[in-house]
């Protein structure tokens, strides 16, 4: 599912993945005008939305590298420069620890008010939200074909949760209420990373040298693709091809690596990738663990949906459920990849506008 101008969003409540909103409303408004937004570390994707008869009409849509603005007001200045109209209400699903009405990120410099954007833009009422969170609102926009199966599971009603690496690795869950999904954020990306073979032992042993410190978010989202990597070339002995130094010149590391590694290239980012699986599926386990993930454990987030060749679904179920006394739970929980990039933005649609001023 791809959304473009006049698209419009399926109607809530959905009876797949009913969602729970602060509001406590169950319909969206028959009127407004509402803006969304999914704030990341290396993307902004913006939405501006018309709500007519209770249904959002995407009008508006358009990303940009979240460094081509020095603040976020000035990003959402230029976007909405161009039309005329009084916006309802703003939601604005951000990668970092919301507190109240403010959030620092930490994987950009933007210190993003929620007081200050809707007195600079003259916008009735601007809510921040965790972008996990946001991702997690979106899930009722999505379709079968907006999933690839790892695992089908044996889903039951209960929590579910979500992890997506990107230029993070963001967590949240989803309470289960008995009726509908409560998501909450979470910062479990940034626990620590916990070793279960010798080279896990190494990697961390490696890193707690550099950083003091090594979570998970270090390993499993896009930087983490290029930690592993600069750990088993060192390790490894093997002298780095000329073609590849070159390419790292011009184009994120990451990005790279993962090419060769579908491309067969170069055992080393080939041995990269298969670790940064291994990892993201050890994590998925640990999230899925605290959470009692029963329902279901989504992955989101831009890298996974590139690198779906990559992935045999057998060993990462495997080292998903690698999990001592507690694999007959794991085995039994769906894992499901979104491959939908635009979700988190359609989740914060949804959210702006069951809370918007009525």
């Amino acid at each position: 599912m791809n959304v473009l101008k006049g698209f419009y969003l399926p109607e809530l409540p959905n009876p797949k993945i009913p969602m729970a909103f602060p509001s406590g409303r169950n319909k969206i408004p028959q009127k407004g005008t509402i803006l969304a937004a999914d704030i990341g570390g290396t993307k902004t994707e913006l939405a501006l939305c018309s709500i007519e008869d209770g249904r959002i009409c995407i009008i508006k849509n358009d990303h940009y590298p979240t460094t081509d603005h020095d603040s976020f007001i000035g990003a959402i200045s230029d976007f909405v420069s161009t039309e005329s109209v009084d916006i309802d209400c703003a939601c604005l699903g951000v990668a970092g620890p919301v507190d109240g009405d403010k959030v620092h990120g930490i994987n950009f410099a933007w210190e993003i008010d929620a007081k200050i954007i809707a007195k600079e833009i003259s916008i009735s009422k601007v809510l921040l939200i965790n972008d996990l969170q946001a991702n997690a609102y979106g899930l009722p926009a999505l379709d079968a074909a907006d999933f690839e199966t790892v695992s089908e599971g044996k889903a039951e009603h209960g929590n579910a949760a979500i992890l997506s690496p990107g230029t993070g690795l963001g967590e949240a869950g989803l309470y289960w209420d008995g009726l509908t999904y409560h998501p909450f954020a979470t910062e479990g990306g940034h626990c620590n990373f916990g070793p279960t073979d010798d080279t896990d032992i190494s990697i961390l042993s490696y890193y707690l040298g550099k950083f003091g410190h090594l979570s998970w978010e270090r390993l499993v989202s896009g930087q983490g693709i290029h930690n592993i990597y600069q750990f088993l070339r060192q390790t490894s002995h093997t002298e780095e091809p000329e073609w590849l130094t070159d390419q790292f010149k011009t184009t994120v590391p990451q990005i790279i690596i993962s090419k060769a590694a579908l491309e067969g290239k170069d055992p080393v980012c080939a041995e990269t990738l298969r670790l940064f699986l291994k990892y993201l599926s050890m994590e998925a386990a640990q999230l899925a663990l605290k959470t009692k993930a029963v329902s279901g454990i989504y992955i989101g987030g831009g890298i996974i949906p590139q690198i779906i060749p990559l992935i045999d679904k057998e060993v990462f179920h495997n080292n998903f459920i690698s999990n001592g006394r507690m694999q007959d739970m794991l085995k039994d929980i769906p894992i499901n990849i979104v491959m939908n990039g635009k979700t988190a933005m359609m989740g914060a649609a949804y959210y702006a506008a069951m809370e918007m001023p009525v």
